[in-house]
């Protein structure tokens, strides 16, 4: 509501500028007429541009689309402790810092600029999922949109939907398995302000992963690189770390991580130490915007084969 109010105090504002404009070109002196003329003209121009821009960043929040899948999880023991074990590698780190997946927390405070509120969802019962389908989950973890269409934005900055589908049904399992837990969290819990939509508009802001349609499938589990390239493949290393793992680029969305091929350095026993800790094996502390909690929560297995992936990084 407060963005359709912004949207139209810059119409209203740019039509009483264009207006006063065309006040001024009629007054008799000259200083008055020219000054006063284009520099209401000059605002009046650059409102309606803002305007018209703000305009197209709606489109872009209400244009993405993809089909919710119809299926139904069987939810057997197996699924749901594969699930849980996503989730709490993965998952918690967004949604489980306040309770098991009662999510809660202000995403958006770690953005580089106030684009919005972007609050972790509760995926209890006692949250919107528990209202949605299995296959609305399905789609909301694949392509990130939500039963009532609307954008899942944060959701598409992450490589949740890379996860496989055998994975995906897993975790639907799980959260299906979570009893009533937590308050209640906003829904839609993605809500960008008119600086957001502004910067959406304008093609400053990434408009999320693309939506994928087709089967993924995960290798064999194992300590291998393959399996290692999977798990890094939903895992967000990239979005701190760069697209090749080589380090963070200035002006990318998260924190500025640093190269890993620094862990080809580092023992197997070392790098799940550091992942379990925090602490590297040189004593140091890992930054508190890495979210080394979760991924040290993955089994031995799972940290042996990130482990093969990462010393297996071309050279820096």
């Amino acid at each position: 509501m407060l963005v359709f109010f912004g949207l139209a105090t810059l119409i209203i504002a740019a039509a009483l500028l264009a207006w006063l404009s065309f006040r001024a070109w009629r007054a008799r002196t000259g200083l008055l007429k020219w000054a006063g003329t284009g520099l209401a003209a000059l605002l009046s121009t650059a409102l309606t541009l803002t305007s018209l821009i703000t305009i197209a960043g709606l489109f872009k929040l209400h244009a993405r689309s993809a089909p919710a899948p119809i299926l139904e999880v069987e939810g057997s023991p197996d699924q749901i402790l594969r699930g849980r074990a996503i989730a709490d590698g993965f998952c918690s780190a967004c949604h489980s810092k306040t309770g098991t997946m009662t999510g809660g927390v202000e995403i958006g405070e770690h953005f580089p600029v106030p684009i919005g509120s972007f609050v972790s969802s509760n995926l209890t019962p006692v949250g919107p999922v528990g209202r949605w389908s299995d296959g609305d989950i399905f789609r909301a973890i694949r392509n990130s949109v939500a039963p009532d269409g609307s954008w899942l934005i944060v959701m598409s900055y992450t490589n949740a939907g890379k996860l496989s589908d055998e994975d995906i049904l897993a975790v639907i399992a799980y959260i299906r398995s979570l009893p009533w837990i937590g308050k209640p969290t906003e829904d839609p819990a993605d809500r960008l302000n008119l600086l957001g939509l502004v910067m959406l508009g304008a093609g400053m802001l990434p408009t999320g992963n693309p939506v994928f349609i087709g089967p993924i499938n995960a290798p064999r589990a194992g300590a291998t690189l393959q399996y290692g390239e999977y798990i890094l493949s939903y895992q967000d290393c990239r979005g701190c770390h760069g697209p090749q793992l080589t380090g963070g680029v200035p002006g990318q969305l998260g924190p500025l991580g640093p190269d890993l091929n620094l862990v080809k350095n580092w023992k197997l026993e070392e790098f799940i130490t550091t992942m379990r800790t925090g602490i590297d094996p040189n004593g140091h502390e890992l930054s508190k915007e890495m979210p080394w909690q979760p991924i040290g929560r993955m089994s031995d297995e799972e940290l042996g084969a990130v482990y093969e992936y990462l010393i297996h990084l071309p050279g820096a």
